[in-house]
């Protein structure tokens, strides 16, 4: 269960409530950004989970000009120094393609970071094509897809397909968006998939300016962990 943090207290009540992962962001109104050095460094102090963290310099585009990459790089080096367990990045083509140069010099300043490649996936022109284009590259890990809905809820036989690449290329699919305590079990049973993403569905309200729930937590936590004992 891979919950977002943005901030010390997030990342505290993620950890002590059943998290097996933190992903790290900043701006979570506008789908996530590269958060500070200094949330980074006192996240890592504060909690011994896995943290990943989002390098992502804006949130205007997924194709990121000379600029935009420049200051990637210079993040990840950054950021490397602070020894987090990963990074959360993705970048696309105009044309709606996995960018692959710009990728593979992400990737190469990453060094043996383990990545996760963002929603960007979502937006691909096809996603099970940029499916084989990721598993080239031994350091993605894992895919964050909602299958490209705005809900993961109305993918599920999608999400199915893209496990199954997923599987054959070695990565892990860790499927989000949209899931919420209500829907976490029959989502699970429908698709089979071993990694989820919680977001607004684990805050108080469900509201992204809230905190997060710890009672919605510990919930997801113990549904996730019935299927895993299953």
């Amino acid at each position: 269960m891979e919950v977002i943090a943005t901030s010390v207290a997030d990342a505290r009540l993620a950890q002590n409530n059943g998290a097996g992962r933190i992903e790290l962001i900043s701006g979570i109104g506008d789908g996530g950004v590269t958060p500070s050095l200094g949330l980074i460094e006192q996240v890592l102090a504060a909690v011994t989970i896995p943290v990943h963290v989002m390098l992502r310099p804006h949130a205007q585009t997924f194709c990121y000009d000379e600029d935009d990459v420049r200051t990637m790089l210079s993040d990840i080096r950054s950021i490397r120094k602070l020894r987090p367990a990963g990074l959360v990045v993705g970048a696309l083509t105009a044309d709606g393609l996995v960018d692959t140069t710009v990728m593979e010099r992400l990737l190469a300043e990453a060094e043996s970071m383990s990545v996760t490649f963002h929603r960007a996936i979502d937006e691909v022109k096809d996603q099970e094509q940029a499916l084989l284009t990721l598993g080239r590259y031994a350091s993605i890990r894992r895919v964050l897809t909602s299958g490209g809905k705005p809900n993961v809820l109305d993918s599920v036989e999608k999400i199915k397909r893209l496990d199954g690449i997923c599987k054959e290329q070695s990565m892990i699919l860790l499927a989000g968006s949209g899931l919420r305590i209500e829907t976490l079990a029959a989502f699970l049973s429908a698709t089979g998939v071993s990694e989820v993403h919680l977001g607004t569905g684990v805050r108080v309200d469900s509201s992204p300016w809230n905190p997060l729930d710890p009672a919605k937590l510990r919930a997801a936590a113990e549904i996730i962990a019935s299927f895993s004992n299953s």
